[in-house]
C-alpha cells in the first residue's frame, strides 16, 4: 500500500516513514504544503486514480498549509482518505479538519502502532469493507499482520506479493496495468525492475493456482469476480 506523508518536522517525517515501511506500507514523504498538494493530486493511471490509498497530513506546513492542502484535494475531486496529523489539539482545530474534508485526525505525539490501525481503518472503509480481513473464495488475508491462507493452511508471502495480492483482491473484476500496480507498490527512490510484476504474478499464480490472477493481454491483470456468495 502506497502513502503520501506530509510532514514538515524532520524527525517525526523520518520516524513516521521508517516506522511505516517496517509495516509494509510503501511512502513518499514531502515536507511542504505545495510539494503535498502536488504529489497528491497526481494521477495513478490512465483512468486518472490517485496514485496513494491514503494521505498522511500535517497542518502546520510552510509554503501552504495543511487546511489549505486538504481544502484544494477536496475542491479538485480528490476522495483519497485523509489522516491529518498534528500537534494542534484544541477541538476547534479538530472540526476545522474535519469540516475540511478530513477522514480522521490525530494529535502528536501519538502511538505509531494506533497510526498504523488508523491507517487501516480509513483503507477499509474506502474500500466499502467493515471486515478486518479479505476474502477470496479459500483465500484470506490480514492486511494488519500480513498474514494470508489459502483453504485455511498458512502461505508465506513477501512483503511486495502481499502488497499486490491485497491490491487486487480489494477490487476483483478490475483490470490493473502493469504501471498501476508499480504504482500500488513502490514509493519514490525505490527500484524497479522491468518484469518486477510479472515476477510477483508468477510466484502469487504458483502459491494460490494458476487461474486466481488472469492477463488480459496489452492491458494488464485481473482477479475475477466470483459468483454471488462464493466469496467466503
Amino acid at each position: 500500500m502506497r502513502v503520501l506523508l506530509v510532514e514538515d518536522d524532520a524527525m517525526i517525517g523520518d520516524s513516521v516513514k521508517l516506522a511505516l515501511r517496517q509495516e509494509g506500507f510503501a511512502v513518499d514523504w514531502v515536507q511542504d504544503g505545495e510539494a503535498g498538494l502536488a504529489a497528491a493530486t497526481q494521477s495513478g493511471g490512465p483512468e486518472g486514480e490517485a496514485c496513494y490509498a491514503l494521505i498522511l497530513l500535517d497542518l502546520g506546513l510552510p509554503r501552504r498549509s495543511g487546511l489549505e492542502v486538504l481544502a484544494a484535494l477536496r475542491a479538485r475531486g480528490v476522495n483519497t482518505p485523509v489522516l491529518i496529523l498534528t500537534a494542534r489539539d484544541a477541538v476547534a482545530d479538530r472540526v476545522a479538519g474535519l469540516n475540511a474534508g478530513a477522514d480522521d485526525y490525530l494529535v502528536k505525539p501519538f502511538d505509531l502502532q494506533e497510526l498504523a490501525a488508523r491507517m487501516h481503518a480509513l483503507v477499509r472503509r474506502a474500500e466499502g469493507r467493515a471486515e478486518p480481513l479479505l476474502r477470496y473464495g479459500g483465500i484470506v488475508i490480514n492486511p494488519v499482520t500480513r498474514e494470508a491462507t489459502l483453504d485455511g493452511e498458512a502461505v508465506r508471502l513477501s512483503a511486495r506479493e502481499f502488497g499486490l495480492l491485497s491490491a487486487l483482491l480489494a477490487r476483483p473484476g478490475k483490470v490493473w496495468s502493469v504501471a498501476q500496480l508499480e504504482e500500488r507498490l513502490y514509493g519514490w527512490g525505490d527500484e524497479v525492475g522491468s518484469n518486477t510484476v510479472e515476477v510477483y504474478i508468477h510466484a502469487l499464480r504458483k502459491k494460490f493456482g494458476a487461474g486466481l490472477i488472469r492477463n488480459i493481454r496489452g492491458v494488464g491483470y485481473v482477479v475475477p469476480k466470483l459468483e454471488s456468495g462464493s466469496a467466503g
